[in-house]
């Protein structure tokens, strides 16, 4: 297996659907490969570890779905569903709320992140969304 399909979900409705799904590799390098020559993008190789790493923890993880918006990750792990963004940083206001603006569209309890390399103010906590550095996150810090 070289890729994994992740299915969307419908968050609202609460399943899966058969259309548009997002491919993620096994390993970046099979990546590397396919884009020779080209400047690589670190926030879609910064994607496919954070979908990679729930996979590997045994957890069902999707693309959500919320009406005509994407969250980038919804996680469904035995203590509950976890809904997650990722941005390789969030420079200023507006890179930062455009992040957050799938998140604060979901209207139930459980745990919302934004996962980013920020390193200066790493994180932070917005109306229940938490900013985390990704890094940590893998590492489960």
């Amino acid at each position: 297996m070289l890729l994994y399909e992740a299915l969307r979900y419908n968050i609202k409705g609460r399943q899966c659907l058969s259309a548009q799904s997002k491919y993620y590799t096994v390993d970046i390098g099979f990546r590397n490969i396919l884009f020779i020559g080209k400047e690589a993008y670190h926030g879609h190789i910064l994607e496919n570890m954070v979908y990679l790493e729930p996979i590997r923890r045994g957890y069902e993880t999707y693309v959500g779905q919320l009406g005509n918006g994407e969250v980038d990750f919804v996680t469904l792990a035995p203590e509950g569903m976890m809904y997650s963004q990722v941005a390789t940083n969030a420079p200023d206001e507006k890179v930062l709320e455009r992040e957050l603006s799938p998140l604060r569209k979901i209207h139930n309890n459980y745990p919302k992140y934004l996962l980013t390399l920020d390193e200066v103010f790493a994180e932070a906590d917005y109306g229940g969304i938490r900013k985390i550095n990704a890094i940590d996150w893998l590492l489960g810090e």
